[in-house]
């Protein structure tokens, strides 16, 4: 049976400005309401720049509340224009405890849910165990109004375990707000293998899970404000992938509001035909649970 899904991928630049970022937010969520999309999703962080480049404990200052003006401006869109959004926080918890966290609210503006972002880097230019302590809500679908998400963050979708483990719980589609990009010191050849790498990864999730899967990417430049020379170049490529890994559609390096319709039934016929779910052998895969076999 076909169950069409209208997502919408809100792929733009951020600024140093918080309330110019929200706004552009929001411009995107009414133009993807107006194309009839009943699920949007945002990049990661969005309010701001990403500003993990480099450590300084003046930003601890951009982290917001579960109910701060980021969430206040999710939800009141949400139930304006009726759609399940998909938005992403620097949470603050308490001081000195903070979280990368999404938020999905349903299409009346009740929250949903959130997720905590699990796996944190610590790479050159992606100083996020500085800022983010890890996620402890494990890995939990949330359900919405169009159905259970498997909501995970950026690092995240690097870890088959999690995409995995999602759609054990029953998550319907994987998404994946996420801030990546380049170095603009590595050559053009380097700069295309990380692409491809990200892109074959998450075609990897859909087929391996027989389930959809969308990342929504921020673009543009944005300097690193240290100066150590950390500068990054987003690369967009927001995605959205069927079931059989099959690229439905993808977007540029540009700021784009990507509307793609996604027919979620196929997810049960491709299962029946791929049926890696039933192959597993749970019985023999314990030592996942260790860090290294040897």
């Amino acid at each position: 049976m076909n169950r069409i899904l209208r997502i919408a991928l809100i792929q733009h630049a951020m600024s140093p400005n918080a309330s110019d970022n929200r706004r552009i937010s929001a411009e995107g969520i009414v133009q993807a309401a107006r194309s009839g999309a009943e699920l949007v999703v945002l990049p990661e962080l969005h309010a701001s720049e990403y500003f993990c480049k480099y450590q300084d404990p003046d930003l601890f200052d951009l982290a917001e509340p579960l109910d701060g003006p980021s969430a206040s401006m999710l939800s009141e869109a949400a139930a304006e224009h009726g759609v399940v959004v998909v938005g992403s926080i620097f949470e603050h918890r308490a001081p000195g405890l903070a979280h990368n966290t999404a938020l999905v609210f349903n299409d009346d503006g009740s929250r949903a849910g959130i997720y905590r972002k699990m796996h944190i880097p610590d790479d050159p230019g992606y100083n996020e165990k500085f800022y983010f302590t890890p996620g402890d809500l494990g890995f939990e679908p949330i359900e919405t109004s169009i159905g259970r998400l498997g909501v995970l963050v950026c690092w995240d979708q690097w870890y088959p375990e999690a995409a995995r483990l999602m759609a054990l719980a029953g998550a319907e589609i994987l998404l994946y707000p996420t801030a990546i990009g380049l170095n603009p010191e590595d050559d053009e050849a380097e700069q295309l293998r990380q692409l491809d790498a990200w892109r074959t990864l998450q075609r990897g999730h859909a087929v391996a899970n027989g389930i959809p899967v969308a990342a929504c990417n921020r673009v543009g430049f944005e300097p690193d404000r240290s100066g150590n020379n950390l500068d990054a170049e987003f690369w967009g490529h927001s995605l959205v992938i069927g079931p059989q890994g099959e690229i439905i559609d993808e977007a540029g390096t540009e700021a784009e509001v990507l509307i793609v319709d996604i027919d979620m039934g196929r997810s049960e016929r491709v299962r029946r035909i791929w049926p890696f779910l039933r192959d597993r052998r749970i019985d023999a895969y314990g030592d996942l649970l260790k860090r290294w076999r040897k």
